[in-house]
């Protein structure tokens, strides 16, 4: 594995952290959490995501600096790293090496339309 994988495994990791005890001190884990909902609000971001795309994009309400669309891939990637951290899942690992294996697929996974 080479330092940028590495370095970027170290860092998110780090972030996971971070995400898991801010969401944890805000009340969000005070009792237990299904799978099933976690998943459901990963996917309700990414719906979010969509609505916004479906609205022009416009600026973020919350962090002014990047879009709405920006700001809720964001919340995706948050509500999954609070996932992994919860879980005990190596999210970061798994990035890397699902990367690795995508390099070695053919074109479109042999003509997929989408």
């Amino acid at each position: 594995m080479n330092d940028t994988c590495v370095n970027f495994i170290d860092a998110f990791e780090t972030m996971q952290e971070f995400v898991h005890n801010n969401a944890k001190d805000h009340g969000w884990h005070d009792k237990p959490v299904e799978d099933g909902t976690l998943i459901a609000l990963i996917h309700s971001e990414a719906s979010e995501a969509l609505d916004a795309m479906r609205h022009g994009n416009p600026p973020s309400e919350h962090v002014h600096e990047f879009s709405r669309v920006e700001e809720e891939i964001a919340d995706i990637v948050i509500r999954c790293m609070d996932m992994a951290q919860l879980r005990g899942y190596k999210l970061a690992e798994a990035i890397v090496a699902k990367h690795e294996f995508n390099k070695t697929r053919p074109y479109r996974h042999g003509g997929k339309r989408f």
